[in-house]
């Protein structure tokens, strides 16, 4: 069976760490439609952060923005670059 990429069932606000985390990347790809192969996401606590590449600059901010958007995230450290052609 296909697992579903992202479920509102997921929206418990007191996640941190690694769950928090990978509930981020799939929101993250699930809201924006980007191509997660290149992103990393860790949770301290309740602050998010994202590392690795991302093909253009538009999805800096669409990324940082998806993952400041879900529920139990207080804080996002983009460290996100794009990706050299």
């Amino acid at each position: 069976m296909h697992k579903q990429i992202y479920v509102h069932e997921d929206d418990h606000p007191d996640l941190t760490g690694d769950e928090l985390a990978e509930k981020v990347l799939r929101y993250i790809q699930y809201s924006a439609l980007i191509d997660t192969s290149g992103l990393s996401v860790m949770a301290i606590g309740r602050t998010v952060v994202l590392s690795g590449y991302v093909s253009c600059e538009t999805e800096l901010g669409c990324a940082e923005e998806a993952a400041a958007s879900v529920i139990g995230v207080h804080l996002v450290e983009n460290r996100l670059e794009v990706r050299p052609h």
